[in-house]
């Protein structure tokens, strides 16, 4: 494992790199002027930029970290499907994967300058709030949630060795999501003009940003880090899916029957969250902002193969 390469910025490291918003914020650093390396699952997305590891390894994962030496972490890697059906890998990785990290980051000569944490909105459950800042009091309604709930408390354990900043992003979206997340699958049926689509609960409303905000908002606090602070990542406004399927509507052309899915209404469906920015804009004031319109325009437009592109390679 040879780690070569200079930049005007260090090393980044981000766990993950291989996934949806590893891509975009692997992108954002290069451009910001980091040498970016990373994490990835398979062995063949591996090389010198990119090292196969599971969290669950911690010796590996030691290793990688003491071969990069990184100035900055931005850890990604997480079960982050909702309704990923094993409860104990979503526990194993996101807790246990998450100290594995910060006890290999500890063990650094010369500790890192930064260290972000993907948290989630999902830490809130139903609540009568109509507006979620960092000072509400978290309440999970699944595995995911009480998951990354957990990580955030396990890592106040190395503040006084790591200099943490925990973000909790709500939904978030972009050019090349998976289709298993449901903006990216209503954005894939109206490309292809399907006639139609099996959604679940229509008249859930989510804070939904895009994917660049999102990305722009860590490489900021990366560079510019906010020790032992935790921050919101979202855009304060809702949007229900029935308000999604009309603006794919008006921006193709086409309709498609939609039909409700028993099998697709999560039980303890969380009804509405929604996220209040002011924190992290008062701290980032100049975050790029998309109305969604604009981002599911991308993603019907756009070619996911720029952002598949974007890994480090040799």
């Amino acid at each position: 494992m040879n780690v070569a390469g200079h930049s005007d910025k260090g090393r980044a490291l981000i766990t993950g790199i291989g996934g949806f918003t590893g891509r975009h914020l692997a992108r954002t650093l290069r451009h910001a002027g980091y040498d970016v390396y990373g994490t990835v699952q398979a062995e063949s997305d591996a090389n010198e930029h990119c090292f196969a590891a599971d969290l669950l390894d911690a010796d590996a994962l030691d290793a990688i970290v003491q071969r990069v030496r990184p100035r900055v972490v931005a850890h990604l890697a997480a079960i982050s499907f909702v309704a990923h059906g094993n409860a104990d890998t979503i526990y194993a990785v996101n807790l246990l994967g998450s100290r594995h990290l910060l006890q290999a980051l500890g063990r650094l000569p010369e500790p890192p300058a930064a260290v972000l944490l993907a948290s989630s909105g999902n830490i809130f459950g139903q609540t009568a709030l109509e507006v979620l800042d960092e000072t509400a009091q978290p309440c999970p309604g699944n595995d995911y949630g009480v998951s990354k709930l957990a990580m955030e408390h396990m890592a106040r354990l190395w503040l006084d060795r790591l200099p943490i900043t925990v973000v909790r992003p709500f939904n978030y979206t972009g050019l090349g999501q998976d289709s298993r997340f449901v903006l990216p699958k209503i954005v894939e049926h109206f490309r292809r003009r399907a006639s139609v689509i099996e959604l679940g609960n229509l008249d859930v409303e989510r804070d939904f940003s895009d994917v660049r905000r999102v990305v722009a908002a860590y490489e900021a606090l990366l560079s510019a880090p906010a020790p032992g602070e935790l921050f919101h990542v979202c855009s304060g406004r809702l949007y229900s899916l029935r308000q999604v399927l009309r603006t794919m509507t008006d921006l193709t052309g086409h309709t498609m029957e939609v039909r409700v899915n028993p099998a697709f209404v999560r039980q303890h469906e969380i009804t509405r969250l929604r996220g209040n920015p002011a924190k992290l804009q008062n701290f980032v004031p100049h975050l790029p902002d998309f109305e969604l319109a604009d981002t599911l325009k991308w993603m019907l437009h756009g070619n996911a193969g720029d952002i598949a592109a974007a890994l480090p390679t040799n």
